[in-house]
């Protein structure tokens, strides 16, 4: 299982333990993004600081019809207590963690500030 909290501006945050390829590891706090169909978003600044090795270029079409093109790298994150290999996109400020790594588990938001969020794999 793991737990979070709702800040003041409505946002479900989780702790991500993430792990560089020559063994720098770095505590991320993470947004819960339901709209995002992916699995992970990372700051550009912080894949180059733990070194993530480049896989391939994506493409995404944005809300407003634009289409934007960023980098895809490995990383490796503690997931519900176990090390997952995960593909996060390089783009915007914010980490954010998209419905794919929730696949087989169950999210649970208190939308309140303060509010719990759980996530839980199902069995």
């Amino acid at each position: 299982m793991i737990e979070g909290v709702v800040n003041a501006s409505h946002e479900a945050l989780v702790t991500l333990v993430l792990h560089g390829p020559t063994g720098q590891t770095r505590d991320v706090n993470a947004v819960i993004d339901t709209g995002y169909s992916g699995s992970l978003t990372l700051p550009p600044e912080l894949v180059a600081e733990l070194e993530l090795p480049y896989v391939f270029s994506g493409k995404a079409t944005l809300a407003d019809d634009s289409e934007v093109g960023f980098r895809v790298h490995r990383v490796t994150a503690l997931w519900d207590s176990r090390l997952r290999h995960i593909e996060a996109d390089a783009v915007g400020s914010t980490p954010l963690v998209g419905m794919a790594l929730l696949r087989a588990h169950s999210l649970y938001v208190e939308v309140t500030d303060g509010g719990r969020v759980i996530i839980q794999a199902n069995d």
